[in-house]
């Protein structure tokens, strides 16, 4: 297969949501899995890296590289198969989450995973950062719902790994029991992923979002709090998502609401999502949030309910206004040094009112603007997101998340919970990790990797 050396075929794939530009030696643009072997042994042949890419939707530069090839999977976007009864889907790398979906919904099935970019985001690049979304506190991240990979390997050829189907298993040490589990999150550095088999859960009979404002953001994660413990007992209505958003963030939402006055009496907002069953009452589930939001001081007569699939999708515009918003007033000061800095840490869901009050104190103290917070509060999993105008503000910037970061890892949280390390979190793995585990790690990238050829400078610093 040809790899193209143009000057424009490189640039057009030398940004990500990053907003960094790397751009790459050459690009290639597989369709078949032939095509994808062709590509690795060639660059094996020549010492060039191979850096997998799908959508280019990575926040951490994951998906763009300054070096050797660039492999857009884009092309390789079949569904090959679906199994309605067993619920499985098999997919190539580059099938968009969202399209899958719109194939599966007629069927009363879903790809639990709901990355905020679904309609942009693959398969592959789910894997690659085994990726969550809202939905995530229902039904887990991606690595939960991947049964089999195929990946092609350094060498140019074809594996395929497959998840034991078994409720026993004491044969080996554990970690070698399920190589499924090697691959998922691994962000391109162990082969490239052609294909996947997926298991898929079925669509609820009904599904309702509530958005319920409050005075105080207090207030607001207090109910998150009690909403979580609530689902979590064998009583009471289980949330499949509790978003949260800031004041800041509210006021992006609201600019894309109608009326423009929408949610006007609130400096916080939590916006959930109950899915409801066959033996499920929507009365009840409903009655008993209401009634939670009150006792916990909600704008009670503010909250509104979205009672239909169009009315839920609209609701989730509001949420994806804001990194959207963000993410192009970072790009306007790309040409100053400045972009959008996001971060992907998460503690335990009882600590998030600590993390995130240590994270605004840490933006003061190097007198930069708060962050816009707002994200996945049920997982305890926020987003903050800052707007470095210059290289400046941007050093200082970084110097405040780092310190929100080890306050992070003291309370038993983590660095990356969604995004993965990519090129731009990297420096944190030896940090959260200790030395055998990144021993152990590197001792399966020498395995699988042994010449180091795939997606340098993700995860581990490049050799």
């Amino acid at each position: 297969m040809d790899l193209s050396r143009d000057a424009d075929v490189r640039l057009a794939y030398a940004r990500d949501a990053s907003g960094l530009e790397l751009i790459a030696d050459a690009v290639a643009r597989p369709t078949t899995i032939a095509d994808v072997i062709d590509v690795v042994r060639e660059a094996a042949a020549g010492g060039l890296s191979v850096t997998p890419a799908g959508a280019q939707t990575s926040t951490t530069a994951a998906s763009i590289v300054d070096r050797g090839v660039l492999l857009s999977m884009r092309g390789m976007s079949r569904v090959l198969d679906i199994d309605p009864v067993q619920r499985i889907a098999r997919v190539e790398s580059g099938v968009i989450v969202g399209v899958l979906n719109g194939e599966l919904a007629p069927l009363g099935l879903r790809f639990a995973p709901d990355p905020t970019s679904e309609h942009e985001a693959t398969i592959g690049g789910a894997i690659a950062c085994n990726a969550s979304g809202a939905r995530s506190l229902r039904y887990g991240a991606t690595r939960a719902h991947v049964r089999a990979v195929r990946v092609v390997d350094s060498a140019g050829e074809l594996r395929d790994f497959r998840r034991p189907m078994l409720e026993k298993n004491t044969v080996g040490f554990h970690m070698a029991q399920d190589p499924v589990d090697w691959v998922v999150g691994s962000e391109g550095t162990l082969g490239v992923v052609v294909d996947a088999e997926l298991a898929l859960v079925p669509l609820p009979e009904r599904e309702i979002g509530l958005a319920i404002p409050f005075r105080s953001e207090q207030s607001a994660l207090a109910f998150v709090v009690a909403a979580r413990e609530q689902g979590d007992g064998a009583t009471g209505p289980r949330p499949q998502c509790l978003e949260y958003f800031d004041n800041e963030a509210l006021a992006i939402a609201r600019n894309e609401a109608t009326p423009s006055r929408w949610m006007e009496g609130a400096s916080a907002l939590v916006y959930l999502e109950q899915a409801i069953d066959a033996d499920g009452s929507l009365d009840d589930a409903l009655g008993r949030w209401l009634a939670l939001a009150e006792e916990l001081g909600a704008n009670a007569n503010d909250i509104e309910v979205y009672d239909d699939a169009s009315a839920i999708r609209a609701a989730r515009r509001f949420r994806h206004a804001v990194p959207s918003f963000m993410n192009e007033r970072g790009s306007a000061r790309r040409a100053f040094g400045g972009r959008k800095v996001s971060t992907d840490w998460a503690v335990p869901y009882r600590q998030l009112a600590d993390a995130l009050d240590t994270a605004r104190r840490a933006a003061a103290a190097q007198h930069v603007a708060p962050p816009v917070c707002y994200g996945h509060a049920g997982n305890g999993h926020p987003h903050e997101n800052f707007i470095a105008q210059d290289a400046e503000e941007l050093s200082r910037i970084n110097l405040a998340v780092g310190e929100t970061i080890k306050h992070v890892l003291a309370l038993g949280g983590t660095v990356a919970a969604e995004h993965g390390l990519g090129k731009l979190k990297r420096h944190w793995l030896s940090v959260q990790l200790a030395p055998l585990q990144l021993e152990l790690m590197r001792s399966l990238k020498r395995l699988l990797d042994p010449r180091c050829m795939f997606a340098p400078g993700n995860v581990f610093s490049p050799e």
